[in-house]
């Protein structure tokens, strides 16, 4: 009987320990995010994403939280450079509950593709553990720069999205 009731004790202990980790263990890693996204080329100058956009590599971003009664900055990354597939990430630690983020478009390494888009010129993320929202991962809606005049195949494809009916807006010029 006694053996039973040792190996029950030691089992409780454990479970109770292992509830604990989870509880206060996980906590501290509430508060470790990472910030994804990528950094595009709008070829068609439209403002959005389209099928013969190019992602940007080498392109910056930068992320920056600012309170929101002060307005005070609480946190900003170092510039971070896109990769070849125009993608980036930002490791953030810290709770930012209080705090407006957003990742900023720096500047693009390509001359003919640098004016940024006015709607996705920043990306507003939540770096807070307590929004309902869960996991690490925060995902910020994609960044553009604008080419300094649209690509030929943009009407073809602009159409094709329904965007709008550039037949009926330009007749026979729309292919």
């Amino acid at each position: 009987m006694t053996k039973t009731s040792l190996i029950i004790l030691v089992s409780l202990a454990i479970c109770i320990l292992s509830s604990l980790n989870l509880a206060y263990g996980a906590a501290s890693d509430q508060n470790k995010f990472t910030v994804v996204g990528l950094v595009y080329c709008d070829t068609c100058r439209v403002e959005f994403q389209t099928s013969i956009s190019e992602p940007i590599s080498g392109a910056t971003v930068k992320l920056e939280c600012r309170n929101r009664t002060s307005e005070k900055i609480t946190f900003q990354s170092p510039e971070i450079t896109t990769d070849a597939a125009g993608s980036y990430k930002i490791e953030v630690t810290g709770d930012y509950e209080d705090s407006d983020c957003d990742v900023n478009l720096v500047k693009s390494p390509r001359a003919d593709c640098n004016d940024p888009t006015e709607a996705w010129r920043k990306a507003r993320v939540e770096l807070t553990a307590l929004d309902g929202v869960t996991g690490p991962i925060r995902f910020a809606n994609n960044l553009g720069f604008k080419k300094k005049e649209a690509l030929p195949g943009c009407k073809k494809v602009l159409t094709d999205m329904g965007y709008y009916e550039l037949k009926d807006e330009l007749g026979s010029e729309a292919v």
